[in-house]
């Protein structure tokens, strides 16, 4: 009988390029393997075998109803899946995965030391051109030995992917490169994000500024204002995360770099009139310059 392939970890990968291609540089040798230079050193966010089973529900269920906070998954988690769970549990696992319900809270929280939150500049607003207004968010993303967060930057108008990008942690320099990916290719008139900290930080709003773009912020716990990145990240989730079942951060990284041009060249968007979004994106370029 065949042995099972084990995948290599990212310890492993690295040992493995190091000595079959010495001579070659770190950069060099991720362009060959088709990855992101800091991708190659991640490993996934570790967590219990019981919780990580947990968390790939809750992303399921929250994928398609994004409007259950931690009291109605808790209930579905207990009632519908039959697991034995308490809110304490769900909410811990929630705030992990960055999930927070959709709707209005009393309350806002104040933001951190040193940041500041942008008011909402797109309420009523049309959306009638490309690089009016770009968004950003970040979504959880499931392994089978831990997790990882991606992150992506869409033009809502042509709904054509400016940038994305992969990270096993939720600190703020992730956020910071995939700006300036996105920067480095156009610039819009609006960015929009959510209330997170990656978000607010002055780093990421300084850059936005300086490069003469407003900055609009959702409401917390409204993440419907940014309704163009959701709907992306349920495409991503069904059409890819979850078809495939990728084992690897390699793997994945791959499947996403195959995906993410699937979706911008050739995936057809009833919205868009059964055009792709790179057409509309680079239409809407054209004749901005003309």
């Amino acid at each position: 009988m065949a042995k099972k392939k084990v995948p290599l970890s990212a310890q492993q990968q690295r040992e493995l390029i190091d000595s079959e291609y010495p001579q070659l540089s770190v950069r060099r040798q991720c362009a060959l393997l088709g990855l992101n230079r800091s991708t190659l050193y991640y490993e996934p966010a570790p967590e219990t075998a019981a919780n990580l089973a947990v968390m790939k529900l809750i992303d399921q269920q929250y994928t398609d109803c994004p409007f259950y906070g931690s009291r109605k998954m808790t209930r579905w988690l207990q009632e519908v899946m039959k697991l034995e769970v308490n809110r304490k549990r769900v909410q811990r696992l929630m705030r992990l995965m960055g999930l927070e319900a959709i709707y209005p809270k009393p309350k806002l929280s104040a933001p951190g030391q040193g940041h500041k939150v942008f008011p909402y500049l797109l309420r009523d607003v049309k959306i009638g051109r490309v690089n009016q207004v770009w968004s950003t968010d970040i979504t959880y993303v499931p392994m089978p030995n831990g997790f990882l967060y991606l992150a992506a930057v869409i033009d809502w108008f042509s709904r054509y992917v400016i940038a994305w990008r992969l990270s096993n942690t939720l600190d703020g320099s992730f956020c910071l490169e995939l700006l300036d990916e996105a920067l480095a290719q156009g610039r819009p008139e609006v960015f929009n994000t959510d209330q997170g900290v990656q978000f607010t930080a002055a780093a990421f709003t300084s850059r936005l500024l300086s490069a003469g773009v407003a900055v609009s912020m959702d409401g917390k716990g409204r993440c419907l204002d940014n309704i163009f990145v959701e709907r992306l990240w349920r495409s991503v989730k069904y059409e890819e995360i979850y078809l495939r079942g990728h084992e690897t951060v390699p793997q994945l990284s791959k499947g996403l770099g195959r995906y993410f041009p699937f979706y911008n060249e050739e995936r057809l968007h009833q919205s868009l009139d059964y055009r792709t979004p790179a057409q509309v994106y680079r239409e809407g370029q054209s004749q901005a310059a003309g």
